[in-house]
């Protein structure tokens, strides 16, 4: 517990200074507006969104927000964000006029923080195929949860998966977002195979182990959701 008293309080310190904040906006395009869409996107991003403010542009196909895209600028500071200032009015009428047309309404923006400690990647350290398995803990079950993922670090390690956790800031319910980044593709989802995992996981910590992880799991999430996403470089500034 004491370590993770520290941890909460540098949180803050080290949040402000690193470029560790990833800013997510996710949109839905309209059925029969899907190409019109994909070049009004790529061309306002591609003129707008440049430099360390770059995109990433993800198209999320399974789970159920498929059919969207994630659309993730490039990591910044608190400092940076606050200093950004407006994007300036014709940066917002192109938005509107050019890209907001052929959306619906459905969407949602947020921020989330790059977790060093549990991650097994840099975080700048892309692939262009990812899945990503959110964790809301219950209320009060927080620290719970930093352990569990802090327990899986090894074990991610020991199969050779590239994994980034990231912490939601302020945006919505509290979640942990994993995500397991493919670099040689999707023959890469192999080491993520449950039976790897259980084996894995009691070697590392003993023989058993692995129930009381999916008890306290079951304890202290209250949902979790699982999808793929591939990276649309034609769409992307990054």
């Amino acid at each position: 517990m004491k370590k993770f008293l520290s941890l909460l309080i540098l949180i803050p310190f080290f949040g402000m200074s690193q470029k560790n904040v990833i800013s997510t906006n996710r949109v839905f395009a309209k059925v029969d507006k899907v190409l019109e869409f994909e070049k009004a996107v790529s061309a306002h991003y591609q003129k707008y969104h440049t430099g360390e403010w770059s995109a990433r542009i993800f198209e999320i196909v399974s789970g159920p927000d498929a059919g969207g895209y994630q659309i993730s600028e490039s990591p910044n500071s608190w400092e940076g964000i606050d200093s950004r200032g407006n994007l300036g009015t014709e940066h917002t009428i192109d938005w509107n006029k050019n890209v907001a047309i052929y959306l619906t309404e459905r969407g949602s923006m947020g921020y989330s923080t790059f977790q060093d400690l549990i991650s097994t990647t840099e975080l700048n350290d892309w692939a262009d195929k990812i899945s990503i398995t959110h964790y809301f803990p219950k209320l009060g079950r927080g620290y719970q949860m930093w352990t569990l993922l802090e327990n899986l670090k090894p074990v991610w390690k020991a199969l050779g998966q590239s994994v980034a956790v990231y912490a939601s800031s302020s945006s919505g319910p509290a979640q942990y977002s994993v995500v397991t980044r493919y670099p040689n593709g999707l023959k890469d989802r192999a080491l993520t195979n449950n039976n790897l995992v259980k084996d894995q996981y009691e070697k590392i910590h003993g023989r058993f182990a692995y129930s009381g992880f999916t008890e306290t799991m079951g304890n202290s999430v209250a949902e979790v959701w699982h999808e793929m996403l591939f990276y649309r470089k034609d769409l992307s500034s990054k």
